[in-house]
């Protein structure tokens, strides 16, 4: 069944549905105590690390994907087909390619500008800083940023990527939706067993949660996909799950598992 003309605003409107309720499914995971095991940092944590309410990173996020709206649908309208006439889906093989390269084009933008905003001191203090007012991550502050930030990082680079591939609005629905679920999963903050994402991506939740530390601030900066940037230009912190005293799980990263036992020995 064709899905018909309202493809463009499906594919921006649906992977903002999908980070809300894909972010809902992990808090009524994080409200399960006993899944606590499978958490990268103890849940006092979070109250004592991160700076910010949860509140305040609603209405962070909320305002990001105005933006985000904004820009897809400008977006849509300046490429559109003024005769109405409903663009041809490619077949299964070239839609997998196209996947490919947008994850490529995606990655890549984020790769560089994230560092650069580490790089920059004065991007880092006066814009990206804001996302690191998570020290624990968790799913639905993804996509809490300051506003130029989200433009430039995730609306921008989605666009570029969308443009990049050719890949149709229809198509981007799915891509977006997926890119979306990735990134949350990325937040988590759970290692939870079974987690198809893990099997599948270098990058997860452990990985990204190294970056978010004050040790790993200079490593990990790739993000969604992949982790080819951070090993190819030296920006790759290897690391380890260990389980935490006390319960749980912690990504650790191995520099410093090899400095402790140094130190012991």
């Amino acid at each position: 069944m064709a899905i018909g003309p309202s493809d463009e605003l499906l594919g921006t409107f649906v992977p903002i549905a999908v980070y809300w309720l894909y972010s809902g499914l992990y808090l009524a995971l994080d409200g399960v105590e006993r899944l606590d095991v499978y958490r990268l940092h103890p849940r006092e944590e979070e109250a004592a690390k991160n700076v910010v309410s949860r509140g305040t990173v609603v209405r962070g996020v909320l305002v990001q994907q105005a933006f985000q709206v904004a820009v897809s649908l400008t977006l849509f309208a300046v490429i559109g087909d003024e005769s109405g006439t409903e663009q041809k889906q490619p077949s299964a093989l070239v839609i997998l390619l196209q996947f490919a390269i947008a994850m490529f084009a995606m990655d890549t933008w984020q790769y560089f500008m994230h560092r650069y905003m580490h790089i920059n001191k004065f991007l880092y203090k006066h814009i990206h800083s804001k996302h690191h007012t998570l020290v624990v991550p968790y799913s639905f502050g993804a996509l809490y940023n300051h506003p130029l930030e989200g433009l430039i990082l995730d609306t921008i680079g989605g666009a570029l990527s969308f443009l990049v591939s050719g890949m149709t609005p229809r198509t981007s629905i799915f891509f977006f939706s997926f890119a979306t679920i990735k990134t949350v999963d990325d937040h988590c903050g759970l290692w939870l067993p079974g987690n198809i994402l893990h099997a599948l991506f270098n990058n997860n939740s452990a990985y990204h949660d190294i970056h978010h530390q004050l040790y790993g601030n200079k490593y990990n900066f790739s993000q969604p996909f992949f982790v080819m940037w951070d090993k190819i230009l030296g920006t790759y912190m290897p690391y380890s799950i260990e389980h935490r005293k006390g319960g749980g799980f912690e990504s650790r990263p191995v520099k410093l598992n090899i400095a402790e036992q140094t130190k012991t020995d």
